[in-house]
């Protein structure tokens, strides 16, 4: 029978790696700039959702002619390249609480009668494409909030979840990201092919007693087994990927490493710089953030709490989301100014090849409906300085499947998906 230790450690294994759906990579000594510039993706999470009545645009005021509201005016010199989109939803939310599990996988939690289920987010069916040829097919990151996976963003180790609706970690902090993307190993080359050829004995000895113990299980033990199969197919690919990475070195970074501890403002301004460093490195192309709103009140010298802000009325806790508003476009704003900073080496802009979206499967309060969706960036060829408002439930899905077709993606649907949102579509 298979030993109960290598089953645990291996199963362990498999929660916190990314569903890479490639067979075999091509050799490559540098991560070299394509002659066409590669397509990215960042999807940031707000937890909380905003001041519905300051951050949303006048319905009335669709396509070009709308005024940016006070929640997204530090947005403004980006007007031109911001398009918002109203009246999305997912339909099998149902926890008020959750921003950010379902926001990208649009999943049925209870699919199949189970308790608790997920589905693949659209990130890693990105990251499936697009990270081939990077040292990192995705990267996860997340704010510094002590209860991220708490009311606000929900379950989940980060934004990301693997093809079996499996959370996937990230960093928490931007020295964790800056060590993660530019920090040289300390462990030479030597035993670096030591250790991954150890990790491949271990699965070669599962694998093996797996495969004897098959023709004695009964049917339901046979599925748990086919998924533990799949996870040890993922890993076996993560670490194809390390072994032709392992002789490369990381690229020197072009800012500086980040000090320890800044928390809220700071710790997000830093987080965004990472991201621009990475994408302009070429270390991955695929990121997702999971903002902390808590630290960030407290840092704008907000003394309501997080939970409490989101359930705001006229007075205190509304001005303390609005602040939350403002202070999010400020930072966005930043972002952009970065990516709109970076050439490529066609002449181009980073900016001109990178979807950015910004939004929360919570629109505010304990509402799960208008899923407040901000997306920006040339890299999936849709509509940009335009307010679109979609007929009523409308899937949030249908925004990632239109996104990741405009990326170059051949997708039939992606969650709940019943189709593109053609209005989005330049």
């Amino acid at each position: 029978m298979i030993k109960r230790r290598h089953f645990l450690r291996s199963s362990a294994a498999t929660l916190a790696l990314p569903f890479l759906e490639s067979v075999g990579f091509r050799k490559f000594a540098t991560a070299a700039a394509p002659a066409t510039p590669a397509k990215r993706m960042i999807f940031i999470a707000m937890g909380y959702g905003v001041t519905q009545e300051t951050w949303f645009p006048d319905r009335q005021q669709t396509g070009r002619g709308f005024v940016l509201p006070p929640g997204l005016a530090p947005l403004a010199r980006h007007k031109e390249d911001v398009t918002i989109v109203q009246g999305l939803s997912n339909r099998y939310s149902e926890d008020a609480h959750a921003g950010s599990t379902f926001w990208l996988s649009g999943a049925n939690p209870h699919e199949g009668g189970a308790v608790f289920h997920n589905g693949i987010s659209a990130d890693q069916v990105a990251a499936a494409a697009f990270g081939k040829e990077t040292r990192f097919a995705s990267l996860q990151l997340n704010g510094s909030d002590k209860d991220l996976s708490g009311p606000g963003h929900g379950q989940g180790l980060s934004l990301a979840w693997d093809n079996r609706g499996k959370p996937i970690g990230g960093q928490n902090s931007p020295l964790a990201a800056f060590n993660r993307l530019f920090s040289a190993e300390n462990i030479s080359v030597e035993n670096l092919r030591l250790r991954l050829a150890q990790k491949r004995s271990l699965l070669d000895t599962v694998l093996e007693e797996a495969r004897d113990l098959q023709g004695r299980l009964a049917k339901n033990d046979l599925d748990k087994l086919d998924e533990y199969f799949q996870g040890i197919r993922e890993i076996e690919v993560r670490l194809s990927k390390d072994e032709q990475w392992q002789s490369v070195p990381k690229p020197k970074s072009p800012l500086q490493a980040p000090p320890e501890g800044p928390l809220g403002r700071e710790e997000i301004r830093l987080m965004y710089d990472l991201m621009a460093a990475a994408l302009q490195t070429d270390s991955t192309r695929v990121i997702t953030y999971r903002l902390p709103i808590a630290n960030l009140l407290t840092s704008l010298g907000v003394k309501v709490a997080a939970h409490d802000m989101s359930h705001y009325n006229p007075g205190e806790r509304m001005e303390a989301s609005q602040r939350r508003d403002v202070a999010n476009s400020e930072l966005l704003a930043g972002l952009l100014d970065k990516l709109k900073g970076v050439p490529e080496a066609n002449g181009s802009r980073l900016f001109d090849h990178t979807t950015v979206v910004f939004g929360s499967n919570i629109s505010n309060v304990h509402n799960l409906t208008n899923c407040p969706t901000l997306i920006t960036g040339g890299g999936a060829s849709v509509k940009l300085g335009h307010h679109i408002v979609v007929s009523k439930d409308t899937p949030l899905c249908n925004v990632w499947l239109t996104l990741l077709r405009g990326s170059g993606l051949e997708l039939e649907r992606h969650g709940d998906s019943s189709g593109v949102v053609k209005e989005l579509i330049a």
